[in-house]
């Protein structure tokens, strides 16, 4: 018999619930009476429209992504990952109806090391997150540093780590020839703005692999410095149909074109035309319609083709390499390409990604 105490909290009631606490948030920030010191900030991840759709967008972290890829696999549902980098989306961990739009970290990591090879050293210290993105990437330039003679240390941080203090102190014990910064977002500005805290920009040179357009608008002008690799960016003056990409972020949202918008604007178009030119939603039907499916220039907005390889599925698109630094007129133009490399030279033989493609009988 249950305790006459105990309520039972049905689904409507939670979702009602939690449609109240939604409403107050536009309102103003939820903030504890008792403490009132700071928000607190919750974070949901949950379907809104049920589980009847065509096609799945998203997955801005790696392993988010993986998991996701085993469910849609298995429900037949065409699966876009816009966000997710770990070389196993497209790899070891590929499945027919998943298709990449971002970068492998492969491909990052081939872009960017002969850089900072040449430039630097082959002695390098690492500063990587303790999660699946960070490990491939890692892995990723490893092999390329190793394959050149070149020596390594490193530290892996957790996600949402304060104080890169310690972590700081050995890889300036270490000497290294360049500190290869490979944290994402908040975790990125907050380390590179320690560094630069901490006097190292003097010491060490830094690179690495992503440094995002919106990490390096959140950055003071003296840490916006180092070499890094792009998915997209938005100064192209020789591609003519990046202008007016720009111009309509720019007026729908008053902000400079990232390469988030640019993986948005990928992915439903890819979807458009595909189904348009196959005149179907089937997922297997369009999936086998991608394989090999070219992008055009209106939509792949880069100097090279962009298409989807067949044998994994990763979209072969431009990586581009280069160097942040501070505002220089224009308060928008915080990266200076020095090198666009074709996706395919960046990603390397398909034969290497170690995905095995199966689709339902």
């Amino acid at each position: 018999m249950e305790d006459s105490n105990r309520r039972i909290i049905r689904r409507r009631q939670v979702l009602q619930a939690g449609a109240a606490v939604g409403a107050l948030q536009f309102a103003a920030p939820f903030i504890i009476p008792a403490r009132g010191e700071s928000p607190v900030k919750i974070g949901m991840v949950d379907p809104l429209k049920g589980s009847g759709v065509n096609f799945i967008f998203g997955d801005v972290n790696s392993a988010i992504s993986l998991a996701m890829a085993q469910v849609t696999s298995e429900k037949k549902v065409l699966h876009i990952v816009t966000g997710g980098h770990s070389d196993a989306v497209t790899g070891s961990d590929c499945h027919w109806n998943v298709f990449r739009i971002c970068n492998s970290t492969v491909m990052d990591g081939n872009a960017i090391a002969d850089v900072l090879m040449e430039k630097f050293g082959k002695k390098w210290y690492f500063l990587t997150p303790d999660y699946a993105y960070g490990h491939s990437v890692q892995a990723a330039l490893v092999r390329k540093l190793e394959a050149k003679g070149g020596k390594w240390e490193g530290a892996l941080a957790p996600i949402g780590t304060p104080d890169y203090s310690s972590y700081l102190i050995k890889a300036k014990s270490y000497g290294p020839d360049v500190l290869v910064n490979v944290m994402g977002g908040g975790d990125q500005v907050n380390s590179i703005k320690q560094y630069v805290q901490f006097g190292l920009a003097k010491q060490m040179p830094m690179g690495g692999t992503l440094f995002e357009y919106e990490s390096v608008q959140a950055l003071p002008d003296d840490a916006r410095s180092g070499w890094w690799t792009y998915e997209w960016y938005w100064n192209q003056p020789k591609v003519p149909q990046v202008a007016k990409f720009v111009a309509d972020i720019k007026k729908r949202s008053n902000q400079i074109a990232t390469a988030r918008h640019w993986f948005g604007y990928v992915a439903m178009h890819t979807v458009a035309l595909v189904a348009n030119q196959e005149k179907s939603l089937d997922a297997t039907k369009l999936a086998r319609a991608l394989e090999g499916f070219k992008l055009p220039p209106e939509v792949a907005l880069m100097p090279n083709s962009a298409f989807y390889r067949a044998g994994d599925h990763q979209l072969m698109s431009d990586v581009f390499v280069g160097q942040a630094h501070a505002v220089k007129g224009n308060p928008e133009d915080l990266f200076e390409v020095t090198d666009v490399v074709p996706g395919e030279k960046a990603a390397g033989p398909v034969e290497l990604s170690g995905c095995k493609l199966s689709y339902p009988a």
